[in-house]
């Protein structure tokens, strides 16, 4: 009984301990994150005028309320973006024990991989909305309409474009840990294909105007990017069937 009592305070402390790792680990979080905050919100002046400068309009406003909404919003994205390598970091750091040291080698380039293919995927998205899409839909309007932008619904159109293109940019990550996790194969990714192809098409189509050429032009480079996640993908998965014949080479031995 004795022993079981041991045994059960020892979990109870494991659990308390990986508690307490993971509240400080979040206050830490939140923390540079409204630092962040805070630094994007001071600079909101120089980054709005670095995103209007090249449009060829003067953006309005129609509320009090929509400047309030541009400061949160802008100072937003800038702690978002400044805090996601320190949350990936935090989230390797909280799992790191769990991990052997070949783990922890091959997980650690995924810090600085997650927060690159996100920022490359805003810069892409932006340059598609500043160079294609915004240009197409100014010449529908015109000589038809007094064109007139506001600040609010101008950036929120920009972020529906840019934000998605984030976010898809992270595949080949994802795809390289899901097979790490076993849970994906190169071979998988190769049978479905087409239908990824399709699934890419129709998520062109919804980040684009209503036009034939604007959603194949953006859904060219997410074909590439799944290409580029396969070849990841059987990278990784070819590096695990390694791993399991020396592991079986020895366990005969």
């Amino acid at each position: 009984m004795a022993s079981n009592d041991i045994h059960n305070n020892e979990t109870e402390m494991n659990l308390t301990d990986h508690l307490t790792e993971l509240r400080n680990r979040v206050i830490v979080t939140i923390i540079f994150f409204v630092l962040f905050f805070i630094v994007g919100f001071v600079y909101v002046e120089e980054i709005y005028h670095f995103f209007t400068a090249h449009l060829d309009f003067k953006l309005s406003i129609l509320s009090p309320g929509e400047t309030i909404w541009l400061y949160f919003t802008i100072a937003g994205l800038v702690a978002i973006v400044g805090t996601l390598p320190l949350l990936a970091y935090q989230v390797w750091a909280f799992i790191k024990p769990g991990l052997t040291p070949k783990e922890r080698k091959a997980s650690l380039p995924y810090i600085p991989a997650i927060f690159l293919l996100f920022i490359t995927g805003l810069v892409f998205g932006y340059i598609m909305f500043i160079h294609l899409i915004l240009p197409f839909l100014l010449s529908l309007s015109e000589g038809m309409f007094n064109e007139m932008f506001t600040t609010e619904k101008y950036f929120k159109f920009v972020l529906r474009v840019t934000i998605p293109f984030a976010i898809l940019f992270e595949i080949p990550i994802i795809s390289m840990f899901l097979t790490s996790l076993g849970i994906l194969t190169p071979d998988f990714m190769r049978k479905t294909r087409k239908y990824a192809y399709f699934v890419l098409i129709i998520i062109g189509t919804m980040l684009t105007p209503p036009d034939l050429i604007l959603p194949i032009l953006i859904a060219i480079p997410l074909i590439i990017l799944y290409e580029i996640s396969i070849y990841f993908s059987n990278v990784v998965y070819r590096k695990k069937q390694q791993k399991h014949e020396e592991f079986m080479r020895q366990d005969s031995v």
